[in-house]
């Protein structure tokens, strides 16, 4: 079998991701905390989108298999959490987004799920990507914070096994010591030369892992700075998690942007966005 043809777009929905397109967000709560919570989420962030003319790609996890304790809320789990985002999917026509962390996983979140995540931590893991790569679903694929842009050729050429081209390839920040991430931004361009649509995933650059010690700390008075500098490196989409009270969410409080700041955010991204790509 030969590998599909790279494409610098990817259509999700009615809509398309990568050069040529309007710049596009993810966001939502980093975890399902409950139904109601999911569908005040969604409700806001797509009348916001609608607003700004943003494409919206709804994201939540039903499991974040990688807190920091074991005694964080993990999320409602697979059965549980499908359930609700496919609620969130026909309740407003949005496309819902989710994290994999084990190829069992992969065949039913994608039953609902228009896009699959593979976590940073597990770029690397070959059954987990040939497993949502065969689900024919849009895969975002996030580099890991302990690998160099151009070692993402190997994942993506797991991926492309599968004989699925349907990929966003994301920067989520790099290991700066203890404690520390820092982002590249030569790192947009660098993946971008494999053709498809590349994210930068503000959220999780402005982390502090660990930093809480039971926890992740965060700083969000940056994401801002650092989604602006993005999309000026060509970016083609912003994944930020939001919240209406984030100290009060569930995972994340230290990273996720509370809702009357997104607004602003977007406005200034899509601005720099238009200017790099004349759209």
């Amino acid at each position: 079998m030969h590998a599909p043809t790279c494409h610098s777009s990817v259509k999700i929905k009615d809509f398309f991701l990568g050069k040529g397109h309007p710049l596009a967000l993810i966001s939502g709560p980093c975890v399902i905390e409950n139904e109601d919570i999911a569908l005040k989420s969604a409700e806001f962030l797509v009348r916001l989108c609608d607003d700004l003319k943003i494409p919206l790609i709804y994201k939540s996890s039903y499991d974040k298999a990688n807190r920091s304790s074991v005694h964080s809320y993990r999320g409602p789990g697979l059965d549980v959490g499908l359930t609700i985002l496919e609620k969130v999917k026909t309740t407003f026509a949005v496309p819902v987004f989710t994290d994999v962390h084990t190829p069992s996983e992969c065949r039913a979140a994608a039953q609902v799920c228009d896009v699959l995540q593979i976590p940073a931590f597990l770029c690397r893991q070959t059954d987990l990507l040939i497993a949502a790569g065969q689900t024919g679903a849009v895969i975002n694929l996030k580099k890991g914070q302990f690998m160099a842009p151009w070692d993402m050729k190997h994942a993506i050429d797991k991926l492309l096994s599968t004989n699925n081209a349907n990929i966003i390839l994301t920067e989520r920040g790099s290991c700066f010591g203890y404690n520390n991430l820092v982002t590249d931004l030569r790192s947009i361009p660098i993946m971008a030369k494999w053709n498809f649509p590349v994210c930068f995933d503000a959220s999780h650059s402005v982390q502090l892992p660990g930093g809480q010690g039971a926890c992740s700390g965060g700083q969000t008075e940056f994401i801002p700075h650092l989604s602006n500098a993005a999309v000026a490196a060509g970016a083609h989409l912003l994944y930020i998690e939001s919240h209406f009270e984030p100290k009060k969410g569930k995972s994340d409080t230290h990273s996720m942007l509370p809702w009357h700041q997104l607004g602003d955010v977007l406005k200034k991204a899509k601005a720099i966005h238009q200017v790099v790509w004349n759209v």
